[in-house]
């Protein structure tokens, strides 16, 4: 059965950019995979880019336990919280944007059959230590890597880690 892959970009980025192109390469090499990636473009604040990314999912009619929310920063941020009102198979998060008081919640409570984060420890915009927490409380997957915010020094880390979370998942899909 087909696992959808919805990819959100983060605050000042788009569905062109680097980390969202490389994930949705690695979700349309895996049979019964389909990448969407999202585009907040226009949309400044996060509560509408929220409406927006639960608005997709309801009208696509995919169903959530084959669902797989990614996203950085921002979108890291979107997914965790998306997750909260539907849980979903999936969360990969990337220097997701958690403990930032501007947000509707800072630290959502994340609601999927398998997550994973990777935070760098340089990273300036994002602070580990909620992300840390987040992990803690909840006992996730989490990768603390060398890296800054972009995360662009470890691609090739993110890739590998994505590419093995989406067989982790795919083998946990419920049957038909």
């Amino acid at each position: 059965m087909m696992m959808t892959v919805y990819l959100s970009h983060g605050l000042e980025s788009g569905p062109g950019a680097l980390k969202m192109q490389a994930l949705k390469g690695i979700a349309e090499q895996l049979d019964d995979c389909e990448p969407v990636v999202m585009d907040y473009r226009g949309m400044d604040e996060p509560a509408e880019r929220l409406k927006h990314l639960t608005a997709t999912l309801l009208a696509r009619g995919d169903d959530p336990a084959r669902c797989v929310l990614a996203g950085s920063s921002l979108g890291g941020w979107l997914s965790a919280a998306a997750s909260t009102q539907t849980p979903v198979l999936g969360c990969f998060l990337l220097a997701p944007a958690l403990g930032l008081p501007e947000y509707p919640e800072t630290s959502p409570m994340i609601q999927a059959q398998h997550t994973h984060i990777i935070h760098g420890w340089r990273d300036d915009v994002v602070p580990p230590g909620p992300v840390i927490e987040r992990a803690r409380l909840q006992r996730l997957s989490l990768r603390m890597i060398d890296d800054d915010h972009r995360l662009h020094s470890s691609l090739d880390t993110i890739l590998d880690d994505f590419t093995r979370f989406l067989a982790q998942c795919a083998d946990a899909r419920p049957p038909v």
